[in-house]
């Protein structure tokens, strides 16, 4: 598509938002995070109640909303030698967590404090409760000191926004987050894909090229570690049979994106950058947009474009679904990916929504059963159904209101994924973590 062609679609209003806006939703959600964001966001609670605390705890307790206990129970934590899930985060963040580094807080953590960590979360040192909480992402940590001290921090909303600081029933900070733009970019208008089209075609790339340089940087170099070596269920590996095809364009671009997942679930320490709180969907938005645009050759300036559709595309849909939910959320990070893949092809705006909604209409019944190495191999399945979404749009095939959920038109399709998700799917995630916590279902009569 012609550089004058793409300027005439951009010259529309931008949906409503300003394009500050939408720049500050970018740079608000496109953040460094090393490891799994649950079991991160559970350290660096737990680092943060520890300073309060003035003192090594004596013991702590972790208080998670379901959500959170799932997605945080078998994955590997990164610098601890293998070791996974909720006790091994909480107890590193409270004795060797860097809360100054949020959600990078296990980064250069003292690999000499492993083998006590593994002690104490072997000995009882923590205790995790089910915290019932009105957000999905909900964190409590409360370090408990000498004579009957404790101090604790409070997470709510997302991984790194930190809501409430006590010690000893004294607020030391309260009413954190106040001024972040909400994922969706809740400022007074809803996203929609017409106005993140205008956006990404029109905007002034100086704005937005440092950010998206760290996102290709970084998680281009997870992606390619994890294709180099071994990691979880070498789903990115399988898939290109090492070494990479690499003139087979579709299953290079799901080969890397689950490549980084295969290493990032498995506690590799390489920092991602992560898309609606999610490393996992950080790297979907990334690496196919990348594969394709250096297959087709793409300027350096038409990648920071698809890139911004990307990553605004999957903010706008997760959004509707919830920033944790029973619904797997790179299914709207690789929907992001064909939209971007769909831009460099030379798509206008309708075959980009349209393959959005195509790939919406084919992948949406993939659920989240918490953060693992399966992960890998649902972002590979996701990827090649957000490809099959835009070579249809491209050829202007396209799923038909009245197919399943497809609606009227792509924001109706949108909106009737993030209604399922948000709403039908809510006992969902009841019956998951039952299952995930040895709880058996009920036999049938």
């Amino acid at each position: 598509m012609s550089g004058a062609a793409k300027d005439e679609e951009a010259e529309g209003a931008n949906g409503g938002l300003r394009a500050e806006a939408y720049l500050a939703l970018l740079n608000d959600e496109l953040i460094l995070s090393e490891g799994c964001t649950e079991p991160i966001a559970i350290a660096y609670a737990a680092s943060v109640a520890r300073r309060a605390l003035g003192e090594e705890p004596e013991r702590i307790e972790v208080r998670c909303s379901r959500n959170v206990l799932k997605n945080a129970k078998s994955v590997v934590v990164p610098n601890l030698g293998g070791l996974k899930g909720i006790l091994a985060a909480a107890v590193a963040g409270a004795i060797g967590g860097d809360p100054d580094k949020h959600l990078e807080v296990m980064s250069g953590f003292d690999q000499g404090l492993v083998p006590r960590v593994r002690e104490l979360a072997e000995k009882g040192y923590c205790s995790v409760a089910l915290a019932e909480s009105d957000d999905n992402l909900y964190i409590k940590a409360i370090a408990h000191g000498a004579a009957c001290a404790w101090a604790s921090a409070e997470i709510k909303g997302k991984h790194d926004n930190v809501i409430s600081i006590e010690k000893n029933g004294e607020a030391i900070m309260s009413g954190g987050g106040a001024g972040k733009t909400a994922p969706g970019g809740r400022v007074g208008t809803p996203l929609d894909l017409r106005g993140i089209y205008d956006f990404a075609t029109s905007v002034d790339l100086g704005l937005v090229a440092g950010l998206l340089d760290r996102q290709i940087k970084n998680n281009i170099a997870i992606c390619e570690e994890g294709l180099s070596n071994r990691y979880g269920a070498e789903i990115g590996r399988t898939l290109l049979n090492c070494p990479p095809d690499s003139e087979n364009v579709e299953r290079l671009a799901a080969a890397y994106a689950a490549a980084g997942s295969d290493a990032r679930m498995s506690g590799c320490s390489m920092a991602v950058v992560i898309n609606s709180g999610s490393g996992n969907q950080g790297i979907t938005v990334t690496a196919p947009v990348w594969v394709y645009a250096r297959y087709l050759k793409s300027p350096r300036e038409e990648l920071y474009r698809a890139l911004c559709m990307s990553n605004l595309v999957a903010i706008h849909i997760k959004s509707m679904v919830g920033r944790l939910s029973a619904y797997c959320g790179v299914v709207c990070a690789a929907c992001g990916s064909s939209a971007g893949i769909t831009y460099l092809s030379g798509g206008n705006f309708e075959r980009t929504a349209n393959a959005v909604s195509n790939a919406l209409a084919y992948i949406s019944g993939i659920m989240c059963d918490g953060a693992k190495p399966s992960c890998a191999a649902k972002i590979a399945s996701s990827v090649q159904a957000a490809i099959l979404g835009h070579r249809m749009a491209m050829r202007g095939v396209n799923f038909q209101p009245g197919d399943g959920v497809t609606g009227e038109d792509p924001e109706t399709t949108l909106r009737n994924i993030g209604y399922i998700a948000s709403e039908g799917l809510a006992k969902a995630d009841d019956f998951i973590l039952d299952i995930m916590l040895g709880k058996p279902p009920p036999a049938r009569s």
